[in-house]
């Protein structure tokens, strides 16, 4: 294994907007369970609120991933307990591969709110009324700059800014650079060979190198 890997710091995310309107918008919305039968996450972001989207025979339903002009949009927002159900990565997956960068909403779900920090997606909060505005402004503005401030705490659009929430653990590992789990124990790849040649129950050949 390398000791040579780089995770980007996450302080920032800018773009258009995509509102998705309702509370409790589960996991199975996002990315439904049928499409989870894959070897790798690649391809699922042409699935994301499939069912949403389209009708038993493929025709397009009204929702904002269908629109022409949010095809382009990577910050994402939300209302209410978004992400909740079962706890599955193919949800924050789908989103990043359509092409998501940042969420705003008004909560997420704790798990969901994980899978996503795991991709280096931010999931700030604000309350109800802002997170309404700021849906309003994009459907009227949906070509106008949303620009997340992770470090800073704030979100700018138009002539408006601001504050929002970003969890202290989240905020942290975004903005060190420490988010990406994996990397870093690519990154302490020699430590991680140290303690396993200290465990007596770790066969070498489990170990890559």
């Amino acid at each position: 294994m390398s000791d040579d890997v780089d995770i980007p710091e996450v302080k920032y995310a800018s773009g258009s907007g995509v509102p998705i309107q309702g509370n409790d918008i589960d996991t199975d919305q996002i990315i439904p369970a049928r499409f989870m039968k894959v070897v790798t996450f690649d391809g699922l972001g042409e699935f994301a609120f499939f069912d949403l989207r389209f009708d038993e025979d493929d025709n397009q339903k009204d929702h904002p991933f269908n629109e022409e002009r949010y095809q382009d949009s990577s910050v994402m927002v939300v209302n209410s307990n978004f992400g909740c159900g079962s706890s599955r990565e193919h949800a924050p997956q789908a989103l990043m591969r359509w092409g998501i960068d940042a969420i705003i909403g008004e909560s997420f779900a704790e798990i969901f709110a994980g899978n996503c920090l795991a991709l280096g997606i931010p999931t700030v909060t604000a309350d109800t009324e802002t997170i309404q505005e700021l849906q309003a402004w994009v459907d009227d503005n949906p070509d106008g700059e949303i620009e997340v401030d992770v470090e800073d705490e704030t979100v700018t659009y138009g002539d408006e800014r601001i504050d929002v929430t970003v969890d202290d653990a989240q905020r942290k590992a975004l903005v060190d650079g420490i988010w990406d789990t994996t990397a870093l124990m690519k990154s302490n790849a020699g430590e991680v060979q140290k303690k396993a040649d200290e465990l007596p129950y770790v066969d070498d050949s489990a170990i890559s190198s």
